[in-house]
C-alpha cells in the first residue's frame, strides 16, 4: 500500500501526487553557499510548480578518512537550516545519526533523514519516529527491499506513519553500487519511495580516503526510476562540484538541474495514467 506522507505544511508525497524533488549540497560548507543552492531551488519551484525540500547535513559521520570534511556540526548547520527555511520558504532535511539528535534536529527540520549505513539502528529509528516528523530511510548498500520493510515497521511501532524509503544502489565488487529497480517498486508496496540518483552513482572509497563517482550516469538513471513511477527524487547539487567538500565526483552542478527536471517532468507527464505529472 502506498501511503501519503505529509512533508511541512504543503508537500504531499506519494498515494497518486506529482514528483517531489529533494536536493542540496552532500554537506552544508558555508551559509553563503546554502543561500545560493536554496535560491536556485526556490527559483526551479516557482517556475516548474515542482515541491521542493531543501537537503544539506550538519554532519557526516561515515566519510572515508577522519581527515576528510564532516560539516559544520549540528548547533551552526541546524541555524543554516532554519535560515534556509525562513528566507526561502523551504522546507528542510537533514540526517541524524544518533538518537539524542533526533529531537533537536525536528526543531528546525521538517523531514528527518537516517542514513543508509544507520538503516537498522532500531533506536535511532525509534528516536526519530517518536519526534512525529515524517522520517526517510535510506536503504543500506547492503539490504534487500524486502528486509526494509522491518525498518519502517520500526519507525511506525512509535505511531508515526509518515516514513519514506530512498534506494542509492546496493554494493556491487569492491568500489561499485548498482541498482536493482525491481526494488523500486518492491518497497513501494510498504511506503513512497525516493530514488536517490547521485548516490547511486558514487564510486565508494574509490579515491583512497574519499569516495568518487561519474555523474555521467545520473539522467539515464534518473530516467529510468522516473519511469518506473517513484514518488520523489533525491539529487545532490553544487554550484562547483570539483570544488565540493564532500562527494563533489557524483554531485550535479546547478547548470544540469534545471534541463534535467524538464525532461524527468515531462517523463512523468507522458508515463502517467491520467496524463499528467
Amino acid at each position: 500500500m502506498i501511503r501519503e506522507v505529509a512533508i511541512g505544511s504543503d508537500i504531499r508525497v506519494g498515494a497518486g501526487n506529482g514528483l517531489v524533488l529533494i536536493a542540496g549540497p552532500c554537506v552544508l560548507e558555508s551559509d553563503a553557499l546554502s543561500y545560493e543552492v536554496a535560491g536556485f531551488l526556490a527559483d526551479l519551484s516557482r517556475r516548474f510548480g515542482l515541491p521542493v525540500v531543501f537537503k544539506g547535513s550538519f554532519d557526516k559521520a561515515n566519510r572515508s578518512s577522519r581527515m576528510s570534511y564532516r560539516g559544520p556540526g549540528e548547533e551552526r548547520g541546524l541555524r543554516i537550516l532554519a535560515a534556509v527555511k525562513e528566507r526561502f520558504g523551504l522546507p528542510v532535511t537533514t540526517d541524524v545519526h544518533e538518537p539524542a539528535q533526533a529531537d533537536r534536529a525536528a526543531g528546525v527540520v521538517d523531514l528527518l533523514q537516517i542514513p543508509a549505513f544507520l538503516c537498522r539502528q532500531t533506536d535511532l529509528l525509534a528516536a526519530a519516529g517518536r519526534t512525529g516528523r515524517p522520517v526517510n530511510i535510506k536503504k543500506g548498500q547492503f539490504m534487500a527491499p524486502g528486509e526494509m520493510q522491518n525498518a519502517v515497521e520500526k519507525v511506525r511501532s512509535t505511531g508515526n506513519d509518515g516514513v519514506l524509503l530512498t534506494e542509492r544502489g546496493t554494493t556491487f565488487g569492491y568500489h561499485d553500487l548498482v541498482v536493482d529497480f525491481r526494488g523500486l517498486s518492491a518497497m513501494r508496496r510498504f511506503c513512497p519511495v525516493v530514488f536517490d540518483a547521485t548516490h547511486s552513482v558514487q564510486r565508494p572509497g574509490a579515491a583512497g580516503t574519499a569516495s568518487s563517482g561519474d555523474r555521467a550516469f545520473v539522467e539515464p538513471l534518473a530516467r529510468a526510476a522516473v519511469a518506473v513511477g517513484v514518488d520523489a527524487l533525491f539529487l545532490e547539487i553544487h554550484p562547483d562540484p570539483r570544488r565540493a567538500l564532500s562527494d563533489g565526483p557524483n554531485s550535479l552542478p546547478l547548470d544540469a538541474v534545471e534541463p534535467l527536471m524538464r525532461g524527468l517532468l515531462a517523463l512523468r507527464a507522458a508515463a502517467s495514467p491520467e496524463g499528467h505529472a
